[in-house]
């Protein structure tokens, strides 16, 4: 195995310098070689005149320029795609860079639209959308990748699953040759690829079969010929007459299908032809993680590999295209030739078409355990976590956790602890001391953990868990719901939730749409309900009169607060969580400190 860099950015900027000087280079030599096309045409032009027009040089003189040409066409074309690889590296390494550095935000796709506002959890928790979770983890070229990696974070696997993917990513960590290898081969695949359609295609229902069809083609195919030939040996002039007939009887006949079956087989033959090339590249890697031994075996067919088994399909495909030569079009209507094809195209199907599906899929895991593999190469401090099953409460315990999306220059690091003891926290504190960044940061590293990723804290221990999550709940106006109706839905959601899975719970503001007596009596009774559960989870408040629930539910529940220092009318944190609730509010003195003419209350008189 591959030793990792210790500095994954010197690594980079060493590649991106390595990379940015082949792309100079072959647009050096692509810029030759059109010049050579140029020179070369116009001597062919010269040689053309002299030969055809005044007819000083013989014709053959042409040829030698003729296949200099064609073989300069040849050559700049693989120049060009090499240069293209080259910059697609190029990009590559400066998007890892911009990860490493913080500036990722907005360079790539955010995974909008597997944004699905029901989810007990993506929104509030920043999974997708430009700055998000998935912008940050996805350097997957193909839509299955993106798609795998939404589901892996969409979906908590358990433990077994988790091991899997981290012994995976582990090996996948430091090999960040084949990973470029990997995200350039797939970069065509995301323009060119369409999962939908391919699989539909694959899948679809036979459109010519059957043993006696096929026969009849051939026996047709075959009678033309031998009846032409018998006419030139002196057989009467009705028998080519007449089977030429019934070949053009039976070419109507099935024209339509195969016209369709083969410009139906166009576009998927090109995209497998891409997958073939993704493929390749997982192949060419001898792997010891299983998961990663697995996928390399389930791109094999019974004919070869994934790319054998496309090349097949193209071929068909560029056979068929023959028949627009205006020297070959008589011979392939004479041998019912597209009939053969689209026959040959459906018996590809009926070999391979269940198996696209398959490999669609393999491909797209093997680019999101890369994903997986290329967060921790850029974030070495990040470490797995230790996800194990327990008999009892479920557990979490995260030491200097800090949250990923946030530069790591400026996070501040907090400890953590839910299980027997307590399973609950009631985390006050004033407006803008990070409550709700706390929050996010546990949900997060929950969702990192479950999905096989590192996770931004110096140890994480969590048990298999749900969640659900009222972190970013807002009113519809389409739906007629206010912002307390929604909230409420979702907590009914999350109890739904709890009663059938161990459930990690995150709660802002809870019930905060309400007056404070409801919102105290609603909580109790809510926190009380989820405490008969196997849930741990934290609310977040600042009203004091809910902070006292923590007493009353004590040891299950305990209190925690944010604090905050108002300096010169400048409100200063220092985002440091701190036992018990929160003594004081800040809200008077942010409304004064924006400018806002709040007077100052009187202190009391000690003597009326």
């Amino acid at each position: 195995m591959i030793s990792a860099p210790l500095d994954p950015a010197s690594l980079y900027h060493n590649r991106l310098a390595e990379r940015q000087a082949e792309a100079r280079a072959l647009d050096a030599q692509a810029d030759r070689i059109g010049t050579g096309r140029l020179v070369t045409f116009l001597s062919g032009v010269a040689l053309g005149w002299v030969t055809i027009g005044p007819e000083w040089l013989s014709p053959g003189w042409l040829v030698a320029p003729a296949a200099v040409f064609v073989g300069l066409v040849v050559a700049h074309d693989r120049v060009l795609l090499s240069r293209d690889r080259v910059r697609r590296a190029v990009s590559w390494y400066e998007r890892g860079l911009a990860r490493i550095d913080d500036s990722w935000p907005g360079q790539s796709p955010g995974g909008d639209h597997f944004v699905d506002p029901d989810h007990l959890y993506a929104q509030d928790l920043d999974l997708f959308g430009d700055g998000s979770l998935f912008q940050l983890l996805c350097t997957a070229q193909t839509q299955g990748g993106e798609q795998t990696l939404a589901d892996w974070l969409t979906c908590p696997a358990g433990v077994d699953e988790v091991r899997l993917r981290q012994e995976a990513a582990i090996e996948l960590q430091p090999n960040a040759l084949l990973r470029e290898r990997l995200a350039t081969a797939g970069t065509a695949a995301r323009e060119t690829v369409h999962p939908a359609a391919l699989k539909a295609w694959a899948v679809a229902p036979q459109a010519v079969s059957g043993l006696w069809t096929r026969l009849l083609a051939v026996g047709i195919s075959l009678l033309v010929p031998a009846t032409i030939f018998a006419w030139n040996e002196g057989a009467p002039v009705l028998a080519p007459i007449a089977a030429l007939l019934t070949l053009g009887v039976f070419a109507r006949r099935w024209a339509g299908v195969t016209t369709r079956i083969m410009a139906g087989a166009s576009a998927p033959a090109a995209e497998l032809t891409v997958l073939g090339d993704v493929s390749a590249v997982i192949r060419t890697e001898s792997y010891e993680a299983a998961r990663l031994q697995a996928l390399a075996h389930s791109l094999e067919t019974a004919d070869g590999d994934v790319g054998e088994a496309a090349r097949s399909l193209r071929k068909l495909v560029e056979l068929h295209d023959w028949q627009r030569n205006i020297l070959f079009a008589p011979l392939a209507a004479l041998l019912c030739w597209q009939l053969h094809l689209a026959y040959a195209v459906e018996a590809w199907r009926a070999r391979h078409g269940g198996q696209v599906a398959g490999w669609l899929g393999h491909l797209g895991e093997m680019e999101a355990l890369a994903a997986l593999g290329t967060y921790a190469f850029e974030h070495p401090d990040d470490p797995f976590p230790e996800v194990a099953e327990t008999d009892g409460v479920p557990h979490y315990e995260a030491t200097a956790l800090t949250h990923p999306l946030l530069p790591s220059a400026a996070a501040v690091a907090n400890d953590v602890s839910l299980g027997a003891a307590p399973r609950v926290l009631i985390v006050s504190g004033s407006n803008m001391s990070g409550k709700t960044t706390f929050l996010r940061s546990i949900g997060v590293s929950v969702v990192m953990a479950l999905m096989g990723a590192p996770v931004r804290a110096r140890h994480l221990r969590v048990s298999p868990l749900a969640i659900g999550a009222t972190l970013r709940i807002e009113d519809s106006l389409q739906a007629g719901r206010s912002r307390f109706y929604t909230e409420v839905l979702r907590l009914g959601q999350v109890v739904a939730q709890a009663r059938s899975e161990p459930t990690l719970f995150l709660f802002d503001e809870l019930l905060h749409g309400t007056n404070s007596h409801d919102r105290t009596e609603g909580a109790r009774g809510l926190l009380d309900s989820l405490l008969r559960r196997d849930t741990i989870g934290l609310v977040t408040t600042h009203d004091l009169a809910l902070a006292e629930i923590g007493d009353q539910f004590a040891p299950a529940a305990s209190n925690v607060h944010f604090d905050d220092l108002l300096v010169n009318l400048e409100m200063r944190f220092d985002y440091r969580l701190k036992p018990g609730p929160v003594t004081r509010s800040n809200a008077l003195a942010i409304m004064r400190a924006v400018g806002l003419d709040i007077p100052v209350a009187e202190p009391p008189d000690p003597e009326a």
